[in-house]
């Protein structure tokens, strides 16, 4: 069960295992009934003690918390060699930025695997997420004030080990006073500013980091050190749904569907917006046979996604793949209702009527993409195609959107 109907495979949430994240962000649809013993037959007291799984509840081979941000040794001394603490906050900030990105000072490199700050700075490895613990802990250390933060980019999934994997991406913004705010990403060149992001505490990026742990004890095969990463999760922030999906989808594998039900309505009573859990669960009743409460939370799954202005950019790019540029227009129109601020909407828009033969409105389109693009290398590369499009007579095919 996923939320694409066509995939049979398990959907997981897990922290962008790329730096990182997230759904971009829902309409409140019916909010969802907190489920009771008489609804999933399972407490939350007896869905958090993993009995049916055969739990030890010894926790002591865990990544303790006071580990995610510690600062070793070794990382005092690259701080001290590259780092002047008695700078100004922007001076601090930008030495530390050139010597963790510096191939010749220190060069990260990414892989998928979720790490400690010490951890990710001894393997100068690990995933957007390792990343943002590392700089976190190091920006504190010499007096910057780093916080979490999600960022709602459009959803992204991979394929691994036979389940589907929605990445969701965290990232750092540093707070430097009159100087403004600065964000830290590990995947800047896919970072764009029109993107909706909020601060989040040290909690909650706690309950990322578990979560990830988890997701990939699972799918190593360690059910006992993914369930109680994923209850780790739970404890530290019970608001984040992905934990509670994804500890339904480990009872779901291991032949508990009523444990995985419970598990699944505490997301949607965590986050009534879940689109995981609310698919889950229509896959989960479709196979108990219970046909009218499957279709019931389909058309919810449909309707949130209807909703989404980055899955309505989607269809629009599908649509004017296959030259139906009035459907491509329509899907646009609504993205743009609900997101005003986002450059791609306003160029594929432009390319639209420009394929429609109208290049008044293609200019228009486009150059209303050309003032709220983020970058001033943005802004040059939309007037360079306005330029190129519109000066003359329009090309072929232009498929950069």
């Amino acid at each position: 069960m996923g939320i694409p109907r066509r995939y049979r495979a398990r959907v997981s949430v897990a922290v962008r295992v790329a730096l990182l994240v997230c759904l971009a962000p829902f309409a409140p649809g019916c909010a969802s009934a907190p489920w009771t013993r008489d609804r999933a037959g399972i407490t939350l007291d007896e869905l958090l003690a993993g009995a049916p799984l055969g739990v030890e509840q010894d926790s002591s081979a865990l990544v303790d918390e006071q580990q995610v941000l510690a600062v070793s040794p070794e990382m005092q001394a690259f701080l001290g060699a590259h780092v002047v603490r008695t700078a100004d906050r922007a001076t601090r900030l930008r030495q530390l930025a050139h010597a963790i990105v510096g191939a010749r000072t220190f060069g990260l490199e990414y892989d998928e695997t979720t790490r400690t700050a010490p951890a990710t700075f001894a393997a100068r490895r690990g995933n957007c997420l390792s990343f943002s613990n590392m700089f976190v802990a190091m920006a504190r250390h010499v007096g910057l004030d780093a916080r979490y933060q999600e960022v709602d980019t459009p959803p992204d999934w991979s394929f691994r080990d036979e389940t589907f994997v929605l990445n969701r991406h965290v990232d750092v913004v540093v707070d430097l006073g009159m100087d403004g705010e600065h964000v830290v990403d590990f995947n800047m060149e896919d970072f764009r500013t029109t993107y909706d992001r909020r601060r989040i505490s040290d909690a909650r990026a706690l309950a990322h980091y578990y979560n990830n742990m988890a997701v990939e004890r699972m799918q190593a095969g360690d059910n006992a050190s993914a369930f109680l990463y994923f209850r780790r999760a739970t404890d530290h922030d019970p608001s984040f749904s992905p934990a509670w999906t994804n500890l339904g989808i480990l009872y779901w594998r291991k032949g508990h569907p009523a444990h995985a039900e419970a598990a699944y309505l505490q997301a949607l009573q965590a986050d009534a917006g879940d689109l995981v859990a609310m698919s889950n669960l229509a896959g989960l009743y479709e196979r108990r046979g219970d046909q009218e409460r499957a279709a019931a939370y389909r058309r919810r799954v449909a309707d949130h996604r209807q909703r989404n202005p980055y899955y309505r950019f989607q269809l629009a790019r599908d649509a004017f793949q296959a030259q139906d540029y009035d459907a491509a227009i329509s899907h646009l129109s609504y993205a743009i209702r609900r997101k005003q601020n986002e450059d791609q909407f306003y160029s594929l828009l432009g390319l639209c009527y420009l394929k429609k033969g109208d290049e008044q409105a293609a200019r228009r389109w486009l150059s209303r993409a050309e003032e709220v693009a983020a970058t001033d290398a943005l802004k040059r590369r939309y007037a360079s195609k306005i330029e190129l499009l519109l000066s003359a007579a329009p090309p072929e095919e232009d498929r950069r959107y």
